[in-house]
Protein backbone atom coordinates (compact mmCIF):
# COMPACT_ATOMS: atom_id res chain seq x y z
CA UNK A 1 0.00 0.00 0.00
CA UNK A 2 2.65 2.52 0.81
CA UNK A 3 4.51 1.34 -2.55
CA UNK A 4 1.33 2.01 -4.30
CA UNK A 5 0.87 5.59 -2.32
CA UNK A 6 4.19 6.67 -3.66
CA UNK A 7 3.86 6.00 -6.70
CA UNK A 8 0.91 7.72 -6.96
CA UNK A 9 2.49 11.08 -5.71
CA UNK A 10 5.74 10.52 -7.66
CA UNK A 11 3.09 10.25 -10.80
CA UNK A 12 0.88 13.63 -9.97
CA UNK A 13 4.40 15.60 -8.97
CA UNK A 14 5.43 14.36 -12.59
CA UNK A 15 2.66 15.44 -14.18
CA UNK A 16 2.01 18.96 -12.23
CA UNK A 17 5.86 19.43 -13.20
CA UNK A 18 5.00 18.79 -16.83
CA UNK A 19 2.01 20.98 -16.89
CA UNK A 20 3.84 24.09 -15.23
CA UNK A 21 7.34 23.11 -16.78
CA UNK A 22 9.37 22.24 -14.40
CA UNK A 23 11.92 19.72 -13.93
CA UNK A 24 10.86 16.93 -11.51
CA UNK A 25 14.04 16.67 -10.37
CA UNK A 26 14.60 19.70 -8.84
CA UNK A 27 11.98 19.25 -6.35
CA UNK A 28 12.67 16.67 -3.38
CA UNK A 29 10.06 14.67 -1.58
CA UNK A 30 10.26 14.90 2.16
CA UNK A 31 8.36 11.68 3.52
CA UNK A 32 7.22 12.60 7.07
CA UNK A 33 7.82 9.97 9.06
CA UNK A 34 6.39 11.15 12.59
CA UNK A 35 4.83 8.36 14.71
CA UNK A 36 5.57 6.20 11.42
CA UNK A 37 7.93 2.81 12.28
CA UNK A 38 11.19 1.66 11.28
CA UNK A 39 9.65 -1.09 8.99
CA UNK A 40 7.13 1.50 7.21
CA UNK A 41 9.88 4.43 6.70
CA UNK A 42 12.28 0.89 5.35
CA UNK A 43 9.60 0.26 2.69
CA UNK A 44 9.44 4.01 1.88
CA UNK A 45 13.35 4.20 1.85
CA UNK A 46 13.69 1.00 -0.35
CA UNK A 47 11.54 2.46 -2.78
CA UNK A 48 13.82 5.25 -3.54
CA UNK A 49 13.36 8.25 -1.20
CA UNK A 50 16.35 9.15 1.02
CA UNK A 51 14.83 12.52 2.82
CA UNK A 52 12.22 11.76 5.56
CA UNK A 53 11.29 14.53 8.15
CA UNK A 54 10.27 14.43 11.90
CA UNK A 55 9.05 17.17 13.99
CA UNK A 56 9.90 15.81 17.77
CA UNK A 57 13.39 15.64 18.58
CA UNK A 58 13.95 12.87 20.45
CA UNK A 59 11.61 10.59 18.11
CA UNK A 60 14.34 12.00 15.26
CA UNK A 61 17.05 10.74 17.23
CA UNK A 62 15.37 7.34 18.41
CA UNK A 63 15.14 6.82 14.61
CA UNK A 64 18.58 7.94 13.79
CA UNK A 65 20.24 5.84 16.10
CA UNK A 66 18.83 2.60 14.30
CA UNK A 67 18.45 4.02 10.47
CA UNK A 68 21.58 6.14 10.87
CA UNK A 69 23.26 8.07 8.08
CA UNK A 70 21.89 6.25 5.76
CA UNK A 71 18.74 8.51 5.59
CA UNK A 72 18.86 12.08 4.99
CA UNK A 73 16.74 13.40 8.40
CA UNK A 74 15.37 16.78 8.26
CA UNK A 75 13.92 18.37 11.17
CA UNK A 76 10.38 20.31 10.74
CA UNK A 77 9.01 20.98 13.90
CA UNK A 78 9.58 23.87 16.38
CA UNK A 79 12.38 23.04 17.72
CA UNK A 80 13.16 23.92 21.66
CA UNK A 81 16.66 25.23 22.54
CA UNK A 82 17.28 22.21 25.00
CA UNK A 83 16.52 19.83 22.44
CA UNK A 84 18.83 21.50 19.78
CA UNK A 85 21.07 19.19 20.19
CA UNK A 86 19.42 16.28 19.30
CA UNK A 87 18.46 17.83 16.24
CA UNK A 88 22.08 18.96 15.20
CA UNK A 89 23.19 15.62 16.00
CA UNK A 90 20.66 13.95 13.43
CA UNK A 91 19.55 16.15 10.98
CA UNK A 92 21.02 17.18 7.35
CA UNK A 93 18.58 19.98 7.58
CA UNK A 94 16.72 22.14 10.43
CA UNK A 95 13.58 24.00 8.66
CA UNK A 96 12.47 25.69 11.34
CA UNK A 97 14.80 28.17 12.60
CA UNK A 98 12.66 31.29 14.12
CA UNK A 99 14.90 33.00 16.31
CA UNK A 100 18.06 34.35 16.68
CA UNK A 101 18.92 32.99 19.71
CA UNK A 102 17.53 29.68 18.08
CA UNK A 103 20.30 30.14 15.83
CA UNK A 104 22.94 30.95 17.96
CA UNK A 105 22.16 27.74 19.32
CA UNK A 106 22.31 25.84 16.61
CA UNK A 107 25.71 27.38 15.82
CA UNK A 108 27.14 26.68 19.19
CA UNK A 109 26.01 22.61 18.81
CA UNK A 110 27.74 22.11 14.70
CA UNK A 111 30.44 23.78 16.34
CA UNK A 112 31.06 21.43 18.99
CA UNK A 113 30.72 18.53 16.26
CA UNK A 114 32.60 20.37 14.08
CA UNK A 115 29.69 20.39 11.54
CA UNK A 116 28.15 22.83 8.94
CA UNK A 117 24.28 22.74 9.65
CA UNK A 118 21.81 23.38 6.67
CA UNK A 119 19.20 25.41 7.93
CA UNK A 120 15.73 26.99 6.76
CA UNK A 121 13.88 30.06 8.04
CA UNK A 122 10.91 29.54 8.98
CA UNK A 123 8.36 32.23 7.86
CA UNK A 124 4.73 33.13 8.78
CA UNK A 125 2.77 33.57 5.74
CA UNK A 126 -0.32 33.51 7.03
CA UNK A 127 -2.75 34.94 9.84
CA UNK A 128 -3.88 31.81 11.40
CA UNK A 129 -2.55 32.02 15.07
CA UNK A 130 -1.92 28.22 15.21
CA UNK A 131 0.68 29.12 12.54
CA UNK A 132 4.67 29.81 13.68
CA UNK A 133 7.68 31.43 12.98
CA UNK A 134 9.39 34.71 11.76
CA UNK A 135 6.62 37.44 9.73
CA UNK A 136 8.61 41.04 10.47
CA UNK A 137 10.44 41.74 7.51
CA UNK A 138 13.08 43.49 8.81
CA UNK A 139 13.76 40.84 11.77
CA UNK A 140 13.79 37.91 8.81
CA UNK A 141 16.57 39.94 6.69
CA UNK A 142 18.25 41.00 10.40
CA UNK A 143 18.14 36.98 11.10
CA UNK A 144 19.33 36.10 7.56
CA UNK A 145 22.39 38.42 8.11
CA UNK A 146 23.32 36.88 11.01
CA UNK A 147 23.14 33.54 10.12
CA UNK A 148 25.03 33.93 6.81
CA UNK A 149 27.80 35.12 9.18
CA UNK A 150 27.60 31.97 11.65
CA UNK A 151 31.25 29.96 10.69
CA UNK A 152 28.56 26.47 11.15
CA UNK A 153 25.60 27.57 9.74
CA UNK A 154 24.54 27.18 6.30
CA UNK A 155 21.31 29.18 5.37
CA UNK A 156 20.13 27.48 2.45
CA UNK A 157 16.03 28.09 2.57
CA UNK A 158 12.94 29.16 3.59
CA UNK A 159 9.65 27.36 4.60
CA UNK A 160 6.38 27.68 5.74
CA UNK A 161 2.63 26.21 6.22
CA UNK A 162 0.01 27.73 4.35
CA UNK A 163 -3.04 28.34 5.89
CA UNK A 164 -5.66 24.74 6.32
CA UNK A 165 -8.24 26.01 4.04
CA UNK A 166 -10.30 24.74 1.04
CA UNK A 167 -9.50 28.73 -0.68
CA UNK A 168 -6.88 27.63 -3.08
CA UNK A 169 -6.26 31.47 -3.43
CA UNK A 170 -4.99 32.01 0.24
CA UNK A 171 -3.29 28.76 0.27
CA UNK A 172 -1.52 30.15 -3.35
CA UNK A 173 -0.56 33.49 -1.48
CA UNK A 174 1.26 32.16 1.17
CA UNK A 175 3.19 30.53 -1.01
CA UNK A 176 3.81 33.19 -3.63
CA UNK A 177 4.67 35.12 -1.22
CA UNK A 178 7.59 32.53 0.75
CA UNK A 179 8.71 32.53 -2.96
CA UNK A 180 8.92 36.43 -3.52
CA UNK A 181 10.39 36.59 -0.06
CA UNK A 182 13.45 34.50 -1.17
CA UNK A 183 13.88 36.38 -4.37
CA UNK A 184 14.02 39.67 -2.41
CA UNK A 185 16.91 38.26 0.24
CA UNK A 186 18.83 36.81 -2.94
CA UNK A 187 18.69 40.34 -4.74
CA UNK A 188 20.04 41.91 -1.39
CA UNK A 189 22.64 39.68 -1.79
CA UNK A 190 21.90 36.76 0.70
CA UNK A 191 22.03 34.03 -1.81
CA UNK A 192 19.00 30.94 -0.61
CA UNK A 193 17.71 28.46 -3.06
CA UNK A 194 15.20 26.04 -0.84
CA UNK A 195 11.81 26.61 -0.83
CA UNK A 196 10.17 23.97 1.60
CA UNK A 197 6.52 24.35 1.06
CA UNK A 198 3.66 21.80 0.57
CA UNK A 199 2.39 19.10 2.58
CA UNK A 200 -0.16 16.21 1.56
CA UNK A 201 -3.33 18.71 0.70
CA UNK A 202 -1.63 21.19 -1.05
CA UNK A 203 1.88 20.25 -2.58
CA UNK A 204 0.36 20.85 -6.53
CA UNK A 205 -0.13 24.51 -5.75
CA UNK A 206 3.38 24.22 -3.61
CA UNK A 207 4.89 22.55 -7.19
CA UNK A 208 3.03 25.83 -9.15
CA UNK A 209 4.48 28.08 -6.88
CA UNK A 210 8.24 27.09 -6.84
CA UNK A 211 9.15 24.46 -4.17
CA UNK A 212 12.04 22.76 -4.22
CA UNK A 213 11.35 20.92 -1.50
CA UNK A 214 7.67 19.37 -0.25
CA UNK A 215 7.12 17.54 3.14
CA UNK A 216 4.30 14.82 2.31
CA UNK A 217 3.37 12.31 5.24
CA UNK A 218 -0.12 10.92 4.95
CA UNK A 219 -0.07 10.72 0.90
CA UNK A 220 2.85 8.11 1.36
CA UNK A 221 2.76 6.40 4.51
CA UNK A 222 -1.45 6.76 5.14
CA UNK A 223 -3.13 7.90 8.04
CA UNK A 224 -1.54 8.05 11.46
CA UNK A 225 -2.13 5.45 14.20
CA UNK A 226 -2.10 8.08 17.34
CA UNK A 227 -3.89 10.83 18.47
CA UNK A 228 -3.88 14.09 16.07
CA UNK A 229 -0.83 15.65 15.39
CA UNK A 230 0.48 19.31 14.97
CA UNK A 231 0.05 20.23 11.03
CA UNK A 232 3.69 19.54 9.84
CA UNK A 233 3.00 17.50 6.69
Amino acid sequence: MIAENLRRVRESIEKKCSEVNRDPSEIAIIAVSKNFSINEINTVFNEGIKNFGENKAQELMQKYNELGKKINWHFIGNLQRNKVRFAVEASEYIHSVDSLLLAMEINKRASKLNKIQKILLEIKTSDEESKSGLADESEIFDLAEYCKEYPNLDLVGLMTMAPYTADEKKIRKSFRSLRELRDELNGQGIMVKELSMGMTNDYLIAIEEGATMLRIGTAIFGERKYAAEEDQE
